[in-house]
Order: C-alpha cells, then structure tokens, then sequence
C-alpha cells in the first residue's frame, strides 16, 4: 500500500492506533508489527525525537520510506511539535498529518496559533490534531489530575478548525506502570459534544481493558510511545544478559526491534476494534 494521510486511516467509532518511533529499529519494528497484524497504522515522531535526530530530514525521510514500502496503509504523523517552523518542514517532507501542541499558551494565543498552522496545513491537505486540557507528566503547564472541558473543547474546535483534538481525561506522559485511571463518562461527553476524533495521549499507562474500553466510549486515535520503548529496552538488555561478549549491534538491536514488533501486533489487536 502507498503511504497515507492519517485522515485516511481514522474511522468514526473504531479506533486507530498510533505508535511514536526514535529511532529507525523502531520505525521498522512498527511497520512489521502492522503487517503482521494486517492492519493500518500510524508511525509518529515527537518533536523530543527530532531534537535527539539534532534534524527532522533524516528520521523524517527514512519513516516517510518505510511507509511507503510497507504492504498495510501507513501515515506519518509528527506529534507534540511546538513550532510553526516545524510543522512547515513535516508539510513540506511530506507528512500526512501533525499535531501542534500549543496548550502550555494562554487559551486565546492557543487558538490563534492553531488555526494559523491549521490554515497552512489545509492549503496542502494536510490533516490537524492539537491539545486543549493538560495531558500529565511533561513539564510547565502538564499537570497530573487535568481534565478537559467539553464546551471549551467544542468551542476550541470549531474556532480553530483542527481535524482532532487531544484531551485530558486521566492518562498521563512517560507512565511505566498501566493503572491510569480513565474518567469514561467525561470521555462520552467529550464525544457527544466535540465533533471531531478524540486522541489518547499517554495511552502507555493504560491497560488493555481500559484502553478497549476507551475507544467504546469514544476515543478514536490512541498515542503509545513508552510501552514500546519498555519492550524494546527489555529485549536488549535480555540480548546482552544472554550474551555478554556482543559487540554488534545489529545483534541486541534487533532483538529489541524484533520485541517492539511483536507488541506493536498485539497491541494492534486490542485497539483496532
């Protein structure tokens, strides 16, 4: 299949998962595990993935690639980027999508900046998720116990135009365990009342119940980033415990590309219902 826009990918009360890469093993990790899955994905890069790549052009072009070689619909996606300047750069990569994370602004320099990127994603057919409502464990403004307003969100849609909207409804970044606890009443009413595709950002911390559970409710595109990294790093080190003397990496990366694979097949399982 040809490389996709994530618009593409997203259907209304189904939902659509999307795994953040950092490096290429897990750009090809994500893609195997959706065609072992047979299923559509979406492969994300983080603005924090960009600055570790010091540029997006490398890891950018090499996702773009991978796409475009694999046998189910992939989009690419760049998540949380908090520049203009960036977003640009993916459109004119060519990205199917972003998400322009404007939310540690006040709320009306929020919705200036959103529509303005918005309004230059359009022009080229490129699809928009922002954040309205904190989602927990990053810095500044991303405060745990944050929680999304259905009439702000609504109001924040339409005076933005996104095409998706993050919201806070009990996830939180970077969590190592799976105990978040999701408030499902507000994630309906968010649903009932938003109008576009709802995103579960920190979806990592949410078990498989509740996150089958989630896109009953009403979340559409569900975000996991450190769940992969988790297994990833799990199968390296298991690879180096086993084999103390290796010192290609090819080896132990593999190993660990080949985990994050596997659970990138599963977890396809449980979200894409």
């Amino acid at each position: 299949m040809p490389l996709v826009g994530t618009g593409r990918i997203i259907e209304p009360g189904r939902g659509c998962a999307a795994f953040n890469a950092i490096q290429l093993e897990h750009v090809t990790a994500i893609v195997d595990g959706a065609q072992a899955a047979n299923s559509p994905v979406v492969l994300q890069l983080s603005h924090n993935a960009v600055r570790y790549h010091g540029a997006l052009g490398p890891i950018g072009l090499a996702a773009l690639a991978a796409a475009r070689a694999a046998t189910v619909p992939v989009a690419v996606h760049l998540d949380h980027a908090e520049s203009p300047e960036l977003v640009r750069e993916a459109v004119e990569l060519g990205f199917g999508s972003v998400m322009f994370d404007a939310s540690s602004l006040p709320y009306a320099d929020n919705v200036r900046a959103t529509r303005e990127v918005v309004e230059h994603c359009h022009r080229h057919g490129v699809w928009v998720e922002a954040e309205l409502g904190e989602v927990g464990g990053k810095d500044g403004v991303h405060a745990p116990g944050a929680r999304t307003d259905p009439a702000e969100a609504a109001e924040f849609v339409a005076a933005t135009g996104v095409d998706a909207l993050a919201v806070a409804v009990g996830t939180s970044h970077a969590m190592l365990t799976r105990d978040a606890r999701l408030d499902f009443d507000l994630i309906g009413r968010l649903r009932d009342t938003v109008g576009v595709p709802l995103v579960l950002h920190g979806s990592s911390g949410v078990s498989d119940t509740d996150l089958a559970k989630a896109v009953s409710a009403g979340m559409t595109k569900i975000n996991i980033a450190t769940q992969l990294n988790k297994e990833f790093t799990a199968g390296v080190r298991d690879y180096c415990e086993r084999h103390p003397d290796v010192v290609d990496p090819r080896k132990y990366l593999g190993a660990g590309r080949d985990r994050l694979a596997a659970e990138v097949e599963r977890l396809l399982s449980v979200i894409r219902q």
